[in-house]
């Protein structure tokens, strides 16, 4: 008997050490390393791995053959310092209320982000490029989110002179920072380094195309696709563009595709540089992977690779993003865990993944408590093949951004269905997409005497969904 208790003690000992509570942030002994790493401007299907008949992406098909693709991940507003905003905190825009033009993000979102409770819990933390976001108390906020921080400043030129009076590409300083970090790494303590490219964003300004055009790429594929003709875009009928409300046809998203892709040799020339781009921080990845491999820090370092949007690429006539569609909403989402074993390499799942779920998973895997209040999921139990059948079925779209050529919104993006109410024109314009009869959104069946019950259904199923958000 007293064998027993001693052997009971023993194991409550060992269950006290290894998991700490404090102010509900649990610690874990031998906590995975993660590596996030986050591209700007670039949708699901731009990828080799894909099927892409062009783009070459080795390093991001590596990741996708080796680990687990998401092929229903979506931003849940389609704009860089929103969808950033969302995936620091795990909020809906309408929660945290950020974006162009708003005031700070709040402290108190900010210290229930990922690398602040990161840190907290005695991660390593660090980040390099596109912060994209305006917080609160700034200088004191980031010292106790990073431990290396090094952003990329706003505005800056693709090219930046170094030093020794070079010149380097943007995604290849951030790589040059990364390696610069993994390399101060030991075992000792966890590391969380986010790589934020800038790439593959455009030069926001009318430019006449030039060789690099709206993309400049890194001079290490200047001749990668030379030979190769862009195809068109799949949907780029003018009947298409034609269809649309006028508030849509005048929005920023024709404005700027005037800019990029309203003739053939615009096309050309911004399609190919648009591609180098995107190889070209694939090859960065490939160096800092390469690094981390060095350093035997592979083993026990858990990557997950995103976009904070989707891309038009000239499609329904349009440039950029800020709409409903699914080209806007649309993003490549993988993670890859090494200490998983072979059996679940290439694993793909339909569930509806989002970018707040970035942050939860992050948390979840540093084996740190999510805060009540985040409204993302982790993905782990996905990853871990546990039942997760109480998954979402649908969630909240939305862009709030006051500009008069950026037209708001609020829909429901379900599996099927897809709602969205244009609610400051007057009169408010809705629309009601049936993904399963008309996967491009191309037919508009508000109006669609067989779908009344859905549309009303969905009217309130968007009001629900967002009262419930803001609370």
């Amino acid at each position: 008997m007293k064998n027993i208790l001693k052997l009971f003690i023993s194991l409550l000992i060992v269950i006290l050490f290894s998991r700490c509570k404090n102010n509900d942030i649990i610690y874990k002994e031998e906590r995975p390393n993660i590596l996030f790493i986050l591209v700007d401007d670039q949708r699901n299907d731009v990828f080799s791995f894909e099927g892409h008949p062009i783009v070459k992406t080795p390093t991001v098909d590596k990741l996708a053959k080796n680990g687990t693709v998401f092929t229903n991940a979506f931003v849940t507003t389609p704009i860089c310092a929103a969808s950033r905003a969302s995936i620091l905190t795990g909020l809906y825009e309408s929660k945290h209320n950020y974006t162009f033009g708003k005031k700070p993000l709040k402290k108190e979102f900010i210290s229930n982000s990922y690398p602040y409770l990161l840190k907290k819990s005695g991660y390593i933390t660090g980040f390099t490029g596109k912060f994209g976001v305006n917080i609160e108390a700034r200088d004191s906020m980031v010292k106790q989110m990073f431990d290396y921080f090094k952003p990329s400043r706003k505005n800056a030129p693709y090219f930046e002179k170094q030093a020794d009076g070079s010149m380097r590409h943007s995604a290849e300083i951030r790589g040059d920072q990364a390696v610069e970090f993994i390399k101060n790494q030991t075992s000792k303590n966890p590391f969380c380094l986010s790589i934020s490219f800038n790439a593959v964003h455009a030069v926001d300004a009318n430019l006449t195309p030039g060789n690099d055009g709206h993309y400049p790429y890194p001079k290490a594929v200047a001749n990668m696709y030379e030979n190769i003709e862009m195809p068109k875009p799949a949907l780029s009928s003018s009947e298409i563009y034609e269809n649309h409300p006028d508030f849509l046809k005048n929005s920023l998203n024709r404005e700027r595709y005037f800019w990029r892709w309203d003739t053939e040799e615009k096309y050309q020339i911004n399609m190919r540089a648009y591609f180098r781009m995107i190889s070209g921080y694939d090859n960065v990845m490939n160096r800092v992977l390469k690094v981390l491999k060095e350093k035997g820090l592979d083993k026990n370092t858990i990557i997950i690779y995103s976009a904070d949007n989707g891309y038009y690429m000239g499609n329904r006539g349009f440039a950029g993003k800020w709409t409903h569609y699914e080209e806007s909403l649309r993003v490549p989402l993988i993670i890859y865990d090494p200490r998983k074993p072979t059996k679940n390499s290439g694993k793909k799942s339909d569930k509806l993944a989002l970018n707040l779920d970035i942050s939860a998973t992050i948390l979840d895997i540093a084996g740190v408590a999510k805060p009540k209040h985040h409204q993302g999921k982790s993905l782990m139990p996905i990853l871990n093949n546990e039942e997760v059948e109480a998954w979402r079925h649908s969630f909240l779209i939305e862009h709030r951004m006051e500009y008069d050529k950026l037209p708001k919104y609020v829909g429901i993006h379900g599996q099927r269905y897809v709602y969205v109410n244009y609610y400051e024109q007057n009169p408010s314009y809705e629309y009601l997409h049936d993904l399963q009869q008309d996967e491009n959104q191309l037919k508009n069946f508000k109006d669609n005497a067989n779908y009344i019950d859905i549309l009303q259904k969905m009217r309130e199923n968007c009001k629900f969904l967002e009262d419930s958000i803001k609370k």
